[in-house]
């Protein structure tokens, strides 16, 4: 059993980050979004393996039932106003291998440095799904309904900015 849950993390952490490498590789922005989906679901499946289920349908429903459809109708509708091709002109190698690398070693540093505690038993699954509706909906429910106000008063304002009229924004020079 413990073999077959190796093989399906790896798998899943495999689609992460290869599918990440893509979203960061490729110059098609269509592509990218279509990776960044993959991602997001290889995410999810090892959400789903730590036994944290409610971030596993959070990460599902808010970034890719979300997020994602909003990107990848931003793009679509974006290029046909602005006349803008989706393909983007530069791939910035370098600075990336500089970074990816100096990731992997801090990593690496970290993997063997630290003493990790092994353990042979797995406890039970316990779903918390439960838990943290009843918390949301008794003691939290304050600070959940104003970060709901919050976040619906920045999409109202995020909608006003994107539809105000351009000649208020351009300022012309004085002569």
């Amino acid at each position: 059993m413990n073999n077959l849950f190796d093989i399906v993390f790896y798998f899943f952490a495999f689609v992460a980050l290869a599918s990440a490498a893509v979203v960061v590789i490729s110059r098609n922005i269509i592509y990218s979004a279509f990776s960044l989906l993959f991602t997001f679901f290889g995410v999810a499946g090892i959400y789903v393996l730590l036994n944290a289920d409610f971030l596993a349908v959070t990460q599902l429903l808010i970034y890719v039932g979300g997020i994602l459809v909003l990107i990848v109708f931003g793009i679509m509708l974006t290029n046909k106003v602005v006349h803008v091709e989706i393909k983007t002109g530069t791939l910035q190698t370098f600075p990336a291998s500089i970074i990816v690398a100096m990731t992997a070693g801090t990593l690496c540093g970290v993997f063997y440095v630290t003493d990790w505690h092994i353990v042979r038993q797995t406890p039970a699954a316990v779903t918390t799904t439960s838990q943290l509706g009843e918390l949301f909906m008794t003691t939290y429910l304050l600070p959940f309904e104003v970060a709901s106000v919050v976040l619906l008063v920045a999409l109202v304002g995020a909608a006003m900015i994107a539809r105000r009229d351009k000649k208020s924004i351009y300022i012309s020079p004085k002569p």
